[in-house]
């Protein structure tokens, strides 16, 4: 069960429908990629469920549920466990939960005992092993997360699905060769584009370089004024939201993302290095699993100016590191987070919960 589901989840409940496993999906109509499920004979359900208490998608879930075809229900969003608990009461069916990010559970929240702490969820995926080890670590009492409950799965993705031409960075008044930085994301405080924004200031005056900031925020004042007072304001280009960031991030020199706090496994980063873009991140979350620091890309404290401005000044000055550690973060990709291994990971999961092989 899912929602509007990514290439990567998508390409998942394809190729464990390949490798044998009789598997269906209920998933949200609107999704870019609920198509490709309905062709590939995947989808048993449309749902768009609207909190964590809608009856009437319960209802629908429990229909599904009632034909008895299932061993597991395997969810990837808190509202869709949420109502997948409700709507398996009474059933001998085993609950597989995912979880892409560290925060927001507490045995002291009301709302985490009817998702990720009900002791009917008998596995949570963890997208990184740092969430696994954030679940792990949570404690009141006597309560606590049973290790073996918990797994680490990597979301698999695949080089083949990158084969976007670069976008023309002079759209955005970028000069043709210029050193460009790219950065996508949210507009929430905890992504630490301000942060990225004060790096900038700290480079030498010799040092010309350009930054792209992909996203809804060109709509945050805060930031924007905090650019006009850097000695050059023009570099920085903000896009607003784009359909094109992996081909944004493919016509760049650097992919920075310099959270502050609660990553998992950022996809942004992982599309630019499919592309070969040299990644800068934080030691935040799951991104030094992802980012093998002095050899994929730099790894740098989180809200720290100073050290993120050293990195990209290290790069701007070795563009022969740059490119080596380019290629390598496509070779990363390639070989240590392909779809086929998540595949193979989720099948010995379903296989062991259920005592199959």
């Amino acid at each position: 069960m899912t929602d509007k589901c990514d290439r990567p989840e998508s390409e998942l409940f394809i190729g464990l429908r390949n490798e044998g496993f009789p598997l269906d999906v209920m998933a949200n109509p609107d999704g870019a990629n609920f198509e490709r499920l309905s062709n590939a004979g995947l989808i048993v359900g449309r749902i768009a469920l609207k909190n964590r208490f809608d009856k009437e998608g319960t209802a629908a879930i429990r229909k599904v549920l009632e034909t008895g075809a299932y061993d597991v229900v395997h969810v990837f969003n808190p509202r869709a466990l949420a109502c997948a608990l409700r709507a398996s009461r009474g059933m001998s069916i085993k609950i597989v939960a995912y979880r892409g990010i560290i925060g927001n559970i507490s045995y002291l929240n009301p709302e985490s005992w009817i998702t990720f702490l009900h002791p009917r969820v008998d596995c949570i995926v963890c997208v990184a092993e740092a969430i696994r080890r954030y679940l792990a670590g949570l404690h009141f009492l006597w309560l606590h997360l049973p290790p073996s409950k918990l797994k680490t799965v990597y979301k698999g993705h695949d080089l083949e699905w990158y084969r976007d031409t670069p976008a023309d960075l002079q759209e955005f008044g970028i000069p043709e060769g210029a050193f460009t930085i790219c950065c996508t994301g949210r507009d929430v405080p905890r992504k630490g584009f301000d942060v990225l924004v004060e790096s900038l200031a700290l480079l030498p005056p010799d040092v010309i370089v350009h930054l792209l900031l992909v996203g809804d925020l060109d709509r945050n004042e805060s930031l924007r004024q905090q650019v006009q007072a850097m000695p050059h304001p023009e570099r920085v280009h903000f896009t607003g939201f784009r359909k094109d960031a992996p081909a944004l991030a493919a016509a760049s020199d650097v992919f920075v993302l310099p959270s502050k706090e609660r990553e998992g496994l950022p996809r942004a980063v992982i599309e630019a290095m499919s592309y070969g873009v040299t990644p800068v991140v934080t030691d935040v979350g799951g991104m030094p699993e992802l980012v093998e620091h002095g050899v994929s890309g730099l790894v740098v404290p989180p809200n720290d100016a100073q050290s993120l401005s050293d990195a990209l000044l290290k790069l701007y000055r070795d563009r022969e590191l740059l490119e080596r550690m380019g290629g390598n973060a496509r070779r990363r990709i390639e070989t240590d987070f392909h779809t086929s291994q998540t595949v193979q990971q989720m099948g010995n999961i379903y296989c062991e919960l259920t005592g199959q092989n």
